[in-house]
């Protein structure tokens, strides 16, 4: 009787390890599903179909098949730690876990709490309030879902940042943190993310025209891929943030902010090098550092204008062309033709430091350039013209109500605080900012979407000595063929 009841209990043992397996299976396989991109997903499933069929026709393929599945569902519901019996996390990480639920007691917990067994309470078990965890190789906390009461007010921003700060400061600094809140169930999912690669240089992506890759970002916030390469040679698909423009785009203009040396004319020279394939642009350089005279001269550059009189000159023009198309579109629509070819060509106008060139405008008299940008910003992107404006933070203040207005897509670059960052983009970000913040770090939003992590692509000013030879060399495959005898100003 007791040798039966012993094979007994191994069999009920050995059918709770597969079953565990079988469950912990499932829910890798689901969350390697979700962050796959949609255009993969076929592929992989005509992969396992053809799979599951040469196992089919294999001899013996059912049983061998069935064998290894039982085998892989019994490995993956092995006991993980020597020291717990029901798979359970270790001693280290339950006392890291212990300490997290200590921290969070005197922040969620109730005074006075009428409940027998509160969610959070001093002489409390972490099991009931951390519902999904798990840990690096290195053995700290790589994910988190956590429980959170009734009372908490997760409607109040200053609460979930204090808890935000709070769960950073213990689940390790030096990283970044997304948070994902989910008010309906009470829950808070805290994931750490690995830094955006900075190796991308500029390079001629996989686009349709029309779009335009402001940079790259995590692979879970957006569907695609495209493929680049790195320095070194090396190719990988990474996700970018794509910001489509033309007539059916929501968000035709864009406006970039940072601090000094943080990328905003990094990001512009990357727009314009990806402008060039499919459109002719106009680059004003209020900031007059020569950092685009690399463009001066190539085929499709209309002008690049480093004085204020230059920059009257050409926006002047570009207000004059704006109506000049509206005008020649309107008169095709009334006659039934397609619009003529000059007017379906895109117009880039990219314009970098503004709040300079107002500035000199001011103290000389004259007419702030902004002021020209109004009709091309209002009316541009029904004939595909296209605005562009990068600033810094300190000139933001003087930027006109139309431009404010009309740029809805929106870059912040460098380092910024939350509420910086809420000021620029209408949202805060939902993850905590990077410990180090190389060039071209920074965030993103087009329109009322999400808040997109954001790298841009290095794309240095090939003059520049100091710049990494292979990037220059990068941007110089890019530009036009130079015009011969081509003016600088549009003008004239």
């Amino acid at each position: 009787m007791r040798t039966a009841t012993g094979r007994t209990l191994d069999v009920l043992r050995l059918l709770v390890v597969v079953a565990r397996g079988l469950g912990r299976t499932v829910s890798a396989v689901r969350r390697w599903w979700e962050r796959t991109p949609r255009e993969r997903r076929g592929p992989v499933l005509i992969a396992i179909v053809a799979c599951l069929l040469i196992l089919w026709l294999t001899p013996y393929g059912p049983l061998i098949g069935a064998v290894a599945l039982a085998g892989a569902l019994a490995w993956q519901g092995r006991d993980r730690s020597a020291d717990a019996a029901d798979g359970g996390p270790g001693e280290a990480e339950r006392a890291r876990l212990q300490t997290l639920y200590e921290a969070l007691v005197p922040f969620l917990a109730l005074a006075g709490d009428p409940r027998p067994q509160p969610l959070y309470a001093h002489d409390g078990d972490w099991r009931r309030a951390f519902t999904d965890f798990a840990f690096a190789e290195d053995g700290r906390l790589a994910h988190l879902t956590l429980r959170y009461p009734p009372h908490f007010g997760d409607g109040d921003p200053e609460s979930r940042a204090r808890l935000q700060r709070l769960l950073c400061a213990r689940a390790g600094r030096g990283r970044e943190y997304r948070f994902a809140w989910n008010e309906e169930a009470g829950e808070l999912t805290l994931t750490a993310l690995p830094p955006l690669p900075t190796g991308v240089y500029a390079q001629r992506f996989v686009t349709a025209p029309g779009e335009t890759v402001l940079g790259f970002t995590d692979l879970h916030t957006v569907q695609r891929t495209v493929p680049v390469i790195e320095d070194g040679g090396g190719r990988r698909d990474l996700p970018p943030v794509v910001w489509r423009t033309g007539p059916r785009s929501a968000e035709p203009h864009l406006l970039a902010l940072g601090r000094p040396g943080a990328g905003t004319t990094t990001l512009l020279r990357s727009i314009a090098l990806q402008a060039l394939r499919h459109g002719e642009v106009l680059i004003v350089d209020g900031g007059g550092a020569g950092e685009y005279a690399f463009l001066a001269g190539r085929g499709r550059v209309l002008a690049v204008e480093p004085t204020l009189a230059g920059a009257l000159s050409s926006l002047e023009w570009v207000t004059r062309e704006t109506e000049r198309r509206l005008l020649a579109a309107n008169r095709a629509r009334q006659t039934g033709r397609d619009a003529p070819e000059d007017v379906c060509r895109p117009l880039w106008v990219l314009v970098d430091r503004p709040s300079v060139l107002g500035h000199l405008a001011r103290s000389e008299g004259q007419r702030d350039p902004q002021d020209l940008l109004q009709v091309p910003l209002r009316y541009g992107r029904a004939v595909r013209v296209t605005v562009a404006i990068a600033d810094q933070f300190e000139g933001a203040e003087s930027l006109i109500g139309a431009v404010r207005a009309h740029t809805r897509a929106r870059v912040v670059l460098g380092p910024a605080t939350p509420d910086q960052v809420r000021e620029v983009l209408g949202e805060a970000p939902a993850t905590t900012p990077p410990p180090q913040v190389p060039p071209g770090r920074g965030y993103a939003r087009l329109g009322t979407g999400p808040v997109h992590r954001l790298q841009v692509p290095a794309t240095p000013n090939p003059y520049d000595e100091e710049a990494a030879e292979p990037q220059r060399r990068a941007v110089m495959e890019l530009l036009t063929e130079p015009m011969a005898g081509a003016g600088r100003r549009v003008g004239r």
